[in-house]
C-alpha cells in the first residue's frame, strides 16, 4: 500500500468512527476513537518524517489534514501540519481547512479562536462556540475563507 493509499484509508476510518463517537455516549466508542486518532497521528508523523507533506493528490492531502484536525492530544502534530499547509497550495486543503486547523490549535493552546469553527458544547440544543477573538468581525473572517455564517 502506498503512503497516499494509507492516508486515504486512515481518513476514511477516522470519519466513520468520528461520526459514531460524536453521536454516542458509549465510553468504549469514545475510547476507540481516541485510540484511533492517536495511532493515526503517530503514523502521519512517520509519513511526514519520511516524505514531507503528502503532495499525492487531494484525497491524501485532505486525509492528512483530517488526521491532524482530530489529533487533539498531539498538539505537536497539529502545529506541524498547520505550518506545512499554510505554505502548501494543495488541492484538497484550502483556506477553509487551514482556518479550521488554526482554530483547533488555538483552542488546544487555551487561546481564543479566530474563525469560530470549534464548538465547546451544546446547550439547549444549540452549539456553543469556544471564545473567539474579535467576535464582531467573525462573519467577515468566515466568509473570507469560505465558511458559512457563524452559528
Amino acid at each position: 500500500m502506498t503512503p497516499a493509499d494509507e492516508l486515504t484509508a486512515m481518513g476514511e476510518a477516522d470519519l466513520a468512527l468520528a461520526q459514531q463517537a460524536m453521536n454516542s455516549d458509549d465510553v468504549a466508542v469514545q475510547q476507540a476513537w481516541r485510540r484511533l486518532t492517536a495511532t493515526h497521528a503517530d503514523r502521519l508523523t512517520g509519513i511526514l518524517d519520511e516524505h514531507g507533506w503528502p503532495a499525492w493528490g487531494p484525497e491524501a492531502a485532505y486525509a492528512a489534514w483530517k488526521i491532524a484536525q482530530h489529533a487533539d492530544r498531539q498538539l505537536d502534530v497539529q502545529r506541524r501540519v498547520l505550518a506545512l499547509i499554510e505554505d502548501a497550495a494543495e488541492p484538497g486543503v484550502g483556506a477553509r481547512e487551514i482556518a479550521m486547523l488554526r482554530d483547533r490549535v488555538l483552542v488546544n493552546e487555551g487561546r481564543d479562536q479566530i474563525y469560530g469553527t470549534q464548538v465547546a458544547g451544546v446547550v439547549d440544543g444549540k452549539p456553543v462556540l469556544w471564545p473567539c477573538a474579535d467576535p464582531d468581525g467573525l462573519a467577515a473572517r468566515r466568509a473570507g475563507v469560505g465558511l458559512p455564517p457563524p452559528l
